[in-house]
């Protein structure tokens, strides 16, 4: 962490491509704040990214950046924490993402506790690809693959989380800026695998939703239905059965801190595990090798 001051504007890169009033400019708004207010720099952050309209956020964000295949965010950047455990380092990607073809190494880095953050742009559908239904979308959805509704029910992605043992577990709404950059920083501060799921509206193929008949705009959903949890004093963050408790109660239309566990992250349990980046390790064996090489081409 740098010494050095800094604002957003550190972490601006390019002008983001997204349609006008998609919810991902409030994450990428919320993402380049926190990293001000935590004092970081460009170069102590790794951002790795899968497919579709999140997926581009790390071209926009100032900062290391992968841009993976979809699905495959989160193993590459937990190899990109064990190599390098000085780096904050922050998968990212939208609902169909992480919790379509990427579910399984979803849930692996749930159980693993990698010290490191997720942040999922959730919107309920395939934006990129033109709307089509995704594993958040609810039961009903109309989409160019289930014009006539969807007959599956949603993947309940912080239930998930919790069932299997996610030590930081929160989500936040890209309409709410100054709650979701203190969600964003204390996921990165967390000692483990963080899971922060943003409810990031698309205006383009889920502009309104239907309640009682008549059409609602998606911002104005769910400003009228979320609950924060921050706000109620007398939850208990870090008691899980509470929080299975409001998830049922609530339909996991939430914000703030759902969960908080602490526990010995992930690299802990490795034997010789060093906080070193692996690129300071080269082994004497590793110097012969790069020498007989070099020979090569005297």
């Amino acid at each position: 962490m740098s010494a050095v001051l800094v604002s957003p504007k550190t972490f601006v890169s390019e002008f983001p491509t997204w349609c006008p009033g998609c919810g991902d400019f409030g994450v990428l708004r919320a993402l380049q704040n926190a990293a001000a207010k935590l004092g970081l720099q460009p170069h102590d952050i790794c951002l790795v990214t899968g497919i579709g309209c999140s997926g581009k956020i790390n071209s926009y964000f100032n900062a290391y950046g992968l841009h993976t295949l979809h699905g495959r965010s989160l193993p590459v950047a937990q190899g990109v924490k064990l190599a390098n455990p000085n780096l904050t380092v922050i998968a990212s990607g939208g609902d169909g993402d992480g919790y379509g073809i990427g579910a399984g190494h979803f849930m692996h880095a749930v159980r693993r506790n990698v010290d490191m953050t997720y942040i999922v742009m959730d919107n309920q559908v395939y934006g990129l690809t033109k709307g089509q239904t995704s594993p958040t979308s609810p039961t009903g959805f109309t989409s160019h693959t289930t014009p006539y509704g969807s007959a599956e029910g949603p993947v309940r992605p912080l239930r998930v989380a919790l069932a299997n043992g996610c030590s930081f577990i929160a989500q936040g709404f890209s309409a709410d800026l100054k709650q979701l950059v203190d969600l964003i920083i204390q996921a990165i501060q967390h000692k483990g695998f963080s899971l922060l799921n943003v409810q990031s509206p698309c205006v383009t193929w889920r502009e309104t939703i239907l309640e009682d008949d008549q059409k609602i705009g998606v911002y104005e959903w769910w400003k009228k239905h979320l609950h924060n949890l921050d706000a109620d004093p007398d939850y208990d963050r870090h008691n899980q059965a509470a929080a299975f408790a409001k998830l049922m109660e609530y339909d996991d239309i939430v914000t703030g801190v759902v969960y908080q566990e602490d526990r010995p992250s992930y690299q802990q349990y490795l034997r010789g595990y060093t906080d070193r980046p692996m690129s300071e390790m080269a082994s004497p064996l590793d110097d012969a090798v790069l020498e007989q090489f070099a020979e090569q081409f005297k």
